[in-house]
């Protein structure tokens, strides 16, 4: 019996392999307020069903009143965020970070239903709060990423609001927060400028 263990090396080796690479890929979307999340994620699932690739879409913004796209997993379906408020006297950004607290301890779940659907959709979008700090510096937020990225190849896409990184000191402050987030996450990153037909054609 002692020989079918495996050797503790040999377990560092499986555990170091990270993702299976043969599961679907895994689209984290981030941004800061009012840069477009919800929006992008509208179009890039009616772009892949168009294609007849659906994807499967899951959003973590408990806040959200209305969601654009067919969802498969909805946060707002385990937790509501409005009872939260009112239960233990929150504020926007503490109900959210609260809800997500919520749905980190059942994000094992999030995770079953994508392998068992995983033969049904071509990849994975995660829509995340409107507010970025409330997912991407909470213990929830690093919880669910590092599930998703240890199981799944998994991309973060960073959405700028291109009309207003025309202003110098907002681009740097996007592309400071895209570094840290990059830091933070080491996973492979794609910064994505949204809303550029709003710019007008440099002279």
């Amino acid at each position: 019996m002692a020989e079918n263990a495996p050797s503790s090396s040999s377990a560092t080796e499986e555990k170091s392999q990270g993702p299976n690479v043969d599961q679907k890929p895994s689209v984290l979307v981030l941004g800061m307020a009012g840069s477009g999340k919800t929006t992008f994620v509208q179009r890039l699932t009616a772009f892949l069903h168009a294609r007849k690739t659906p994807p499967y879409v899951i959003n973590l913004d408990p806040a959200v009143s209305k969601v654009p796209y067919p969802v498969n997993v909805d946060i707002r379906d385990t937790v509501k965020y409005k009872e939260v408020m009112k239960e233990f006297g929150m504020g926007p950004n503490g109900a959210i970070m609260t809800c997500l607290n919520l749905m980190c301890t059942r994000f094992d779940k999030v995770i079953e239903l994508i392998n068992k659907r995983s033969s049904d959709f071509s990849v994975c979008l995660l829509d995340t709060p409107g507010q970025i700090e409330a997912f991407t510096w909470s213990a929830s937020g690093s919880i669910i990423t590092d599930s998703l990225a240890s199981s799944h190849p998994t991309v973060v896409m960073y959405i700028v609001d291109s009309a207003r990184a025309t202003n110098p000191t907002t681009f740097m402050s996007n592309m400071l927060y895209a570094c840290s987030i990059l830091y933070r996450t080491k996973l492979p990153f794609i910064v994505v400028f949204n809303k550029a037909s709003y710019i007008r054609a440099l002279p």
